[in-house]
């Protein structure tokens, strides 16, 4: 893991004063600017990602514009925003790409202009496309449900299916990678069943697992790339009767999902952390603009595996835990 502009584009610049409210001496000429390019505006954990974002602004005196495509994959409305967002003078941008490969062109552009350019929970292909990356390890985060999943089945046959993303999304293809290997099979390794693409998506994902159920009946173990597909391929299980006989496991940990672990309809999640990506890719561009000072490579931003079924030799929180840092 949705007018705007009629372009496909929202831009909302908020100026952030100091401490003292509306008697700041900064104006909007001299604060420094800092740019925040999400994949869409509403989903949940977006909107947590905003509101790192413009935390970590306020405390570190800067001025936040934000922006955000029509739905996932509008790469078109993300290379504008960065073209809006470097003649508007941002000393860095934080990107969460649509299209990892498509938008590389654009970003290439802003660096060469002095910007700084700070990958958020998805890395672009090259990942060295952009300055740095601060995101969740997407790989650790499946191979965790992965592990967990094949521990649960304590040794009952596999009849797997993926829920995924979409082809050419880097974080897709890593959560699918890391599932593969936690549960210790190859990529089409027999046991998987049946593969279909969700985009992330709650209605997607239960016609996913419809089409699923009608290639393979007796599933028995399903991945998904988030938590909006696992709860649409639960309503298509729980349609069938089938709802308790089915192991779902998912990425994200949004409220919305830890509370859908709390209940049992996902059996557990791996938790990311949006606030906090957000929050510290700010931190690094204040730094830039004060001290010229580039971050670089990778920052993993933490991941933890949400159960109330433990298991042994994976480690995990329960949804206490999951709800106290959930998002959404």
């Amino acid at each position: 893991m949705n007018a705007r502009l009629t372009a496909g584009l929202i831009i909302t610049a908020l100026l952030v004063t100091g401490c003292g409210g509306g008697g700041g001496t900064q104006t909007a000429a001299t604060t420094p600017k800092v740019g925040l390019i999400t994949k869409t505006e509403t989903n949940p954990f977006f909107v947590k990602m905003k509101e790192g974002a413009q935390k970590s602004a306020q405390a570190n005196g800067m001025e936040l514009m934000t922006a955000a495509g029509q739905f996932d994959g509008d790469n078109a409305a993300q290379i504008t925003a960065i073209e809006n967002m470097v003649a508007a003078g941002v000393k860095g941008i934080l990107i969460t790409a649509n299209d990892t490969k498509a938008i590389v062109p654009a970003i290439k552009k802003a660096r060469d202009a002095g910007v700084l350019v700070i990958a958020l929970d998805t890395p672009t292909e090259p990942q060295d496309a952009t300055d740095a990356l601060f995101a969740t390890d997407n790989f650790k985060a499946g191979e965790l449900i992965g592990q967990y999943a094949k521990a649960a089945m304590a040794g009952k046959p596999a009849k797997i299916a993926t829920l995924d993303l979409a082809p050419g999304i880097t974080v897709g293809q890593l959560r699918h990678d890391g599932f593969l290997k936690g549960f210790g099979v190859p990529a089409g390794d027999p046991s998987i069943v049946c593969s279909q693409d969700t985009r992330g998506d709650q209605a997607k994902g239960q016609t996913a697992m419809e089409n699923c159920l009608q290639k393979a009946p007796d599933i028995n173990v399903v991945y998904t790339i988030n938590e909006p597909a696992a709860l649409g391929a639960y309503t298509a299980l729980k349609a069938k009767g089938r709802e308790k006989e089915v192991l779902i496991v998912s990425v994200d940990g949004g409220c919305t999902g830890v509370k859908a672990v709390q209940s049992g309809q996902i059996a557990a999640t791996s938790q990311q952390y949006p606030l906090k990506m957000a929050e510290d890719g700010v931190k690094a561009v204040a730094e830039f603009g004060k001290t010229g000072k580039k971050v670089s490579g990778y920052t993993d931003t933490g991941v933890t595996l949400i159960t109330d079924k433990s298991v042994t030799g994976v480690e995990a929180k329960d949804t206490a835990f999951g709800l106290a840092n959930c998002w959404g």
